[in-house]
């Protein structure tokens, strides 16, 4: 059996779907399993068992290019795949399958995509409330109950990755460093105030813990914010790969962090960690590891999902201070 999975555009929605992937290799011994996902991506996928082939979807988000699409479709024809299984639920997401000839094409009904999908499952989203549950469904049947508990993410990082990476950042080698991830790409309402992380961190240095900043090239300023208020932290942010991240989140004592891809990354690396949520639902995209926290003030106006509070006062994450984070990070720190 060979399967084409069309790859989410984000790094947490790429890290929920590995129980599909998981599932997919348990109903199908010896599947050839190949994902066709953004370069950003792609690193996180490489770290997957269950991936053999991460193919380089080159379209920009939002962007049509139907001939290139069709060019890329009868390229990917001559991999003579049995299934694809289209995870976003946009129009243009599900041409590159029916483009390739894909016998059996999998998702779910959206922007009237009936034809260009022959297997349509109808999203139950009171079933269903979490985007992991959602992905794995396309694994069975339409209209059959989804089989729980799912199975945990899980990234390798290997130990001889992780000293490698230290090595090429020229990092001390710390056991048991703290690491702060301040972004999140979806837009400000998702991100704890800086001056809060900077006093976070200012507490966990009191307490001898060493902190690391890590975020992507649009963090860097929130991270410079914190590091000037905060100048004992290790500030890594936009200084490493999607893969160097992974390896240095490998070797956290503990992760602090929004609802972000970091977040997801930090719990399929099954590293104690507290998450804090405003805008967003736990509900929803929860951190999928047992060693994960969650802090939600679960006020009546969120989640609104807005990329900036549209009430302007933005107490879900305002009112969840500093030393309420620091209470919760050392209890876990010294059970730990």
């Amino acid at each position: 059996m060979k399967i084409l999975v069309i790859a989410p555009a984000w790094i947490g929605d790429a890290v929920a779907a590995q129980p599909l992937f998981m599932r997919l290799h348990e109903k199908h011994p010896g599947l050839q399993l190949d994902v066709l996902a953004p370069p950003y991506v792609a690193p996180l996928l490489g770290r997957m068992p269950q991936v053999q082939h991460v193919i380089s979807n080159p379209f920009a988000h939002g962007e049509l290019n139907l001939s290139g699409r069709w060019r890329l479709g009868r390229q990917l024809a001559n991999s003579s795949y049995d299934q694809a299984i289209v995870l976003p639920n946009s129009w243009k997401s599900a041409l590159l399958p029916f483009f390739s000839g894909i016998k059996t094409r999998i998702g779910f009904i959206g922007e009237a995509r009936y034809g260009l999908l022959n297997v349509a499952h109808k999203l139950d989203t009171q079933s269903l409330p979490k985007i992991s549950e959602r992905y794995a469904q396309l694994a069975e049947t339409p209209g059959t109950p989804l089989p729980r508990p799912l199975p945990q993410p899980r990234l390798e990082a290997p130990a001889v990755a992780h000293h490698a990476t230290l090595e090429s950042l020229n990092l001390v080698v710390v056991s048991d460093p703290v690491i702060l991830c301040p972004g999140a790409e979806y837009g400000p309402a998702k991100r704890w105030p800086s001056a809060y992380f900077a006093e976070l961190a200012q507490g966990l240095h009191a307490l001898g813990r060493a902190v690391w900043l890590i975020g992507s090239p649009k963090d860097q300023e929130v991270c410079a914010e914190i590091s000037a208020a905060a100048p004992h932290c290790v500030n890594l942010c936009g200084k490493t790969t999607l893969e160097q991240a992974i390896d240095l989140i490998a070797g956290a004592a503990f992760v602090v962090t929004n609802d972000s891809g970091l977040m997801h990354v930090a719990a399929a690396l099954d590293r104690p960690m507290l998450a804090l949520y405003g805008s967003s639902s736990p509900k929803f995209t929860p951190p999928l590891s047992a060693r994960a926290e969650i802090l939600s003030l679960q006020l009546e106006c969120s989640p609104c999902f807005k990329r900036e509070c549209p009430l302007g006062h933005f107490k879900c994450m305002k009112d969840m201070l500093p030393q309420q984070v620091l209470a919760r990070v050392s209890a876990r720190l010294v059970q730990s």
